[in-house]
């Protein structure tokens, strides 16, 4: 019985011991990506985004990262519109709420579309693997959230359903909450 009991207790220690060795083969060690930094995260102001490009070539690095970044934004302001129309058409008085939001999310995806082509690029940086030869390309860019509202604005009033039942001010204002919403976090 005293041997058994030896016998756990040292089984226990041994597997304490190599538990503890693999941790340690096994731990990594984190790191910040670059243009983690606030001045690259949107804003009340800019939408921003920041991505990676890998390649053999520097050129298609530079693309994909570009590529990325441009949808990750993209997705960022679909969010954000999303969350704005749906508050927006629950404070105010629109005839057809269906057909109304149907309407501005679609035009609001032209709009993103049309719009990411005047993102700007606020950072790069470009690193070469030295086993491999290949290339990280990172990228930051940023886009004015003026500009996108501007552009949201103009469709409207091409679309005269949709400027019947579009309030300027009363969508830019929940625009500019949602938009303090990033500041804040």
């Amino acid at each position: 019985m005293v041997i058994a009991v030896i016998a756990l207790v040292m089984g226990s220690i041994t597997s304490c011991g190599s538990k503890k060795s693999i941790t340690n083969a096994t731990k990594s060690e984190e790191i910040e990506p670059p243009f983690s930094e606030k001045e690259y995260q949107t804003n009340d102001k800019f939408f921003r985004a920041k991505n990676l490009g890998e390649s053999p070539n520097l050129a298609t690095s530079k693309k994909i990262a570009l590529t990325n970044a441009k949808a990750e934004m993209a997705s960022n302001i679909q969010s954000t519109v999303k969350a704005v129309t749906d508050q927006y058409i629950n404070q105010t008085q629109v005839a057809d709420k269906q057909m109304f939001e149907s309407k501005f999310e679609e035009m609001t995806r032209t709009v993103v579309n049309q719009t990411l082509n005047d993102v700007r690029v606020i950072g790069e940086k470009t690193f070469q693997n030295k086993k491999t030869g290949g290339y990280s390309y990172w990228v930051a860019i940023e886009m004015d959230k003026e500009a996108l509202l501007n552009s949201l604005e103009n469709q409207v009033t091409k679309d005269e359903k949709l400027q019947v039942d579009f309030d300027k001010f009363q969508f830019e204002k929940i625009f500019n909450e949602e938009m303090e919403k990033f500041q804040n976090q």
